[in-house]
């Protein structure tokens, strides 16, 4: 039985249209930039490694870099060039991924070092029919260890006729011994904007008929990726009997419609919890998936806060004419700390919705819960209310993760004792435990001063002697550095008598003490009393107290206090 001829079989759209030249490469100027000079100047690297996301052309990339070194002109006497003619033999052979000097090798497949010793047993040899000998080795962070040592010295010196061109979408697993002997080059996202516009060629030279918002919705959808984007095209077209319509692309891909969305969202703003569950149930029998209805909450929500900041993003081509309104809308009327609010509540959506068994209901629980805060007042909004009546003026909310680095309200007692009646008369009585403490501190002893305030507990100090007790945990070293470091601040020399075994009430626990005692007493300010009950679950986090140079005792002190939330 004869074999069919095969020469008028479909071409998938994402082959048909593969960038044949380094112009038709999209988004990567840098990369053909450097090569154009590297070529030019006849300074072209022994190795090269593309890295990106899937789809961004990192194998049609190491083509087109094989066929420019290696073109030979329509008249066969042509050099390295940066626009390889097409035509010559080299040029035809190497775009139909059959020439006998550039080799290929999918390292997902051939991962073993047996692999990579068969494949560099011709680096050796000269090329047969090219300029240079080119082995292309695809997703080369799929090699083994061993793989890749056998790599590593011809990597390092290759003779002069072979050159190296990698390609992954992993490059933090490949091993930096690997990295450092290769000029790297990262592939860029395309963003919607060249997606489109490249769509639009495409459908174009194609002859098929194609709604503009369609071709937008594939183009969010690629997810910054041409060939996700083509292959969604080709789908498109056959589910559409040879065109592209909106409401065919937005089932197929099964996301929510994009206008029905902009009113959700709307809905959620004004807390009408009624019409966004009606709203969300619609689109749920119209095929949206739950989590494309969540990301394209979060989506608007970024566009939102984003106009609010720069106003210019309304002038975007790629927000439609109901997104425009929208926002325009809204960013007047709805605060950055909503938003913010709104983006935290959705982000955690994501994770809520991907546990849950019934992400319907998981999206309506979330929508639920964002819908009833959208009203809710901001912390600063109540707080400046509950201030109105009140003397405190300096009074801060803060969240758990934003805890300030604050000195406590005031230090422990100074820990001081009277100097002996037959004191020496070269001790000065007047250096107290507490003086010892400041000077550690003022002079960054700090794991000295973590031991004072945390190992030990003094019992008597004056006149030259010390009693303490001290733990069995103190540093080998801390007595000695504690006698040098006492005798430095204070001038004389001691009489220490330690003690091991338990402690007594350490410095630690002093500060402490005062700390909680100090918290119970700011609790009972009316300002203070009337922000614990707005925040259910706030807590006294910090306090600083700041007294005047000319008030030290004054009553009236400027006090700030820190409260956090807990989430």
């Amino acid at each position: 039985m004869a074999l069919e001829d095969n020469t008028n079989q479909y071409v998938v759209l994402a082959r048909k249209y593969r960038p044949q030249t380094f112009e038709d490469l999209l988004g990567q100027d840098a990369l053909v930039q450097t090569l154009t000079n590297a070529i030019k100047n006849n300074r072209l690297h022994h190795a090269y490694i593309l890295t990106g996301i899937r789809g961004v052309g990192k194998t049609t990339t190491a083509r087109l870099i094989a066929r420019a070194l290696n073109c030979m002109g329509l008249d066969g006497k042509g050099g390295s060039t940066i626009r390889p003619c097409g035509a010559c033999e080299n040029c035809k052979a190497i775009a139909a991924g059959r020439h006998i000097d550039v080799l290929e090798l999918d390292a997902a497949s051939r991962t073993g070092v047996d692999d990579m010793r068969e494949l560099l047993d011709g680096v050796g040899y000269k090329p047969t029919n090219a300029r240079y000998k080119i082995y292309i080795i695809d997703e080369v962070h799929m090699l083994s260890k061993g793989a890749f040592n056998a790599l590593l010295k011809t990597l390092e010196e290759p003779p002069a006729h072979v050159k190296f061109i990698f390609a992954t979408t992993e490059i933090r697993k490949v091993p930096i011994t690997i990295l450092s002997r290769c000029q790297r080059f990262d592939l860029q996202r395309l963003n919607i904007e060249t997606l489109v516009k490249l769509f639009k060629k495409i459908v174009m030279a194609e002859n098929i008929e194609a709604q503009d918002e369609a071709l937008e919705i594939v183009a969010r959808a690629a997810d910054g990726s041409a060939r996700d984007g083509l292959s969604m095209l080709d789908q498109a077209i056959v589910l559409g009997d040879g065109k592209i319509k909106t409401d065919t692309v937005i089932e197929m891909i099964g996301l929510a419609d994009r206008n029905q969305t902009l009113d959700l969202f709307e809905k959620l703003i004004s807390g009408d919890v009624a019409s966004v569950l009606h709203n969300l149930s619609e689109q749920y029998k119209n095929g949206a998936n739950p989590l494309s209805v969540l990301q394209d909450l979060i989506d608007i929500t970024h566009t939102i806060a984003r106009v609010k900041i720069v106003p210019s993003t309304l002038s975007t081509q790629m927000l439609s004419e109901n997104e425009k309104v929208l926002c325009e809308k809204l960013s007047s009327d709805v605060s950055i700390a909503v938003l913010s609010r709104m983006w935290q509540m959705l982000i955690k959506g994501i994770s809520e919705l991907n546990s849950a068994p019934m992400p319907l209901k998981a999206l309506e629980m979330v929508l639920i819960r964002v819908a009833y805060s959208a009203n809710l007042p901001t912390p600063m909004e109540v707080l400046n209310e509950v201030k109105k009546n009140s003397d405190v003026s300096h009074v801060r909310v803060v969240k758990q993760n934003e805890r300030p680095i604050e000195k406590p309200l005031e230090k422990a007692e100074s820990v001081e004792f009277k100097a002996k009646e037959n004191k020496p008369e070269n001790i000065d009585i007047n250096f107290s435990f507490n003086d010892f403490v400041t000077y550690l501190e003022d002079n960054k002893k700090m794991l000295l001063l973590y031991g004072v305030k945390n190992d030990i507990s003094v019992e008597e100090f004056g006149s030259g002697h010390i009693k303490m007790a001290i733990s069995d945990k103190v540093a080998p070293d801390f007595m000695q550095n504690f006698n040098k470091e006492l005798e430095v601040a204070s001038g004389i020399k001691w009489q220490i008598q330690i003690r091991r075994g338990p402690l007594g009430e350490t410095l630690a626990d002093k500060e402490k003490n005062a700390l909680e005692n100090d918290k119970k007493s700011v609790s009972e300010y009316p300002l203070v009393k009337a922000i614990l009950s707005e925040f259910y679950g706030a807590k006294i986090d910090t306090l600083v107290r700041k007294v005047s140079d000319d008030a030290q005792n004054d009553e009236d002190e400027n006090l700030n206090i820190n409260i956090y939330e807990e989430e």
